[in-house]
């Protein structure tokens, strides 16, 4: 599934250079330095037709929004990584350090809007001569929720599938996307350890509406009871969506109040605002709005409000 991922969805030139079907999954061992393991990181080691490695780093973000930060988080995870191969005298043929991919893939509702290379969240002005002495990435962001549904239908491949699924609320939907899935293993043997992830996965969209009955394990028997209970959930949530809808309003009024109010303040104090800060601004939750607003009183730079 990593290498349909990267096929499909990390496409580039430089993609013939690797050996994806030799790609092996690495131990991260710098989870117990950093004292903060995040569940589904990845590393996966993958040969070069030319010799050597390159290390995929391949970070999941499950959060509902996009992680400002997540420039810096891919740094330290590519130092440790380097730091590790190091200690491990996992060099290439000529002693330098092995290539690094970093990709992240993220499912959350908001289109990711996050600076995707460090230079972005440095302080500095473009022209600074301090620039060649700061450190340098990015990395590449598969945003699951901004490929259109057409475009993720005619991929045949399993991520596309997963993405599909993961975005499609409606029971009856579920239903068809399973049968989709029975489809693409029937055309593609020898993923026998895979039915079982998409098993669970279904289980898991159905458990909360079937509780107390017990879920199969065999993805055509998940599907055959999702398809027998789907009239029932889609009732169920259709009221959900409606409450959720009500909710989601009034939260997205006081946001857009909040940053009316906060964009009037900081150009009263500040003047007109570059277009970084608006799409920050724009973008914030309401938490953040609250408190850039109790900053500007005392700030004396935009920086300071918004850092």
């Amino acid at each position: 599934m990593v290498a349909q991922l990267l096929r499909e969805f990390v496409a580039g030139p430089w993609l013939d250079d690797l050996d994806l079907e030799r790609m092996e999954r690495q131990n991260a061992k710098f989870h117990a330095e950093m004292g903060d393991r995040r569940e589904g990181d990845m590393i996966w080691r993958i040969p070069r037709r030319g010799g050597g490695d390159t290390y995929l780093v391949l970070l999941l973000e499950f959060q509902s929004t996009p992680y400002h930060w997540m420039a810096l988080r891919v740094l330290v995870y590519a130092s440790l990584l380097w730091q590790q191969l190091l200690n491990e005298k996992s060099l290439l043929p000529d002693g330098r350090l092995p290539p690094i991919l970093p990709v992240v893939l993220y499912n959350g509702d908001r289109r990711w809007a996050a600076p995707l290379a460090l230079h972005e969240l440095v302080g500095l002005p473009r022209n600074s001569p301090l620039w060649q002495w700061q450190p340098a990435i990015s990395y590449q962001i598969v945003d699951e929720g901004a490929f259109p549904e057409d475009d993720l239908a005619r991929r045949d491949a399993l991520p596309a599938l997963l993405f599909r699924l993961e975005g499609s609320p409606d029971p009856e939907q579920v239903v068809v996307l399973a049968d989709a899935l029975l489809a693409w293993f029937r055309r593609h043997p020898g993923f026998e350890g895979v039915r079982s992830v998409f098993a669970e996965l279904l289980g898991a969209i159905m458990e909360p509406l079937a509780p107390g009955v017990r879920v199969p394990e065999e993805l055509l028997e998940v599907r055959n009871m999702l398809a027998s209970r789907a009239e029932d959930w889609k009732r169920h949530w259709l009221q959900e969506g409606e409450l959720k809808g009500r909710q989601e309003g009034e939260q997205r009024g006081r946001q857009k109040g909040e940053a009316a109010i906060l964009l009037r303040q900081l150009e009263r104090r500040f003047g007109a605002l570059p277009g970084w800060a608006s799409e920050r601004i724009a973008t914030a939750d309401t938490g953040s709005l609250e408190e850039w607003s109790l900053r500007v009183f005392d700030a004396t730079s935009l920086d300071d409000v918004l850092r």
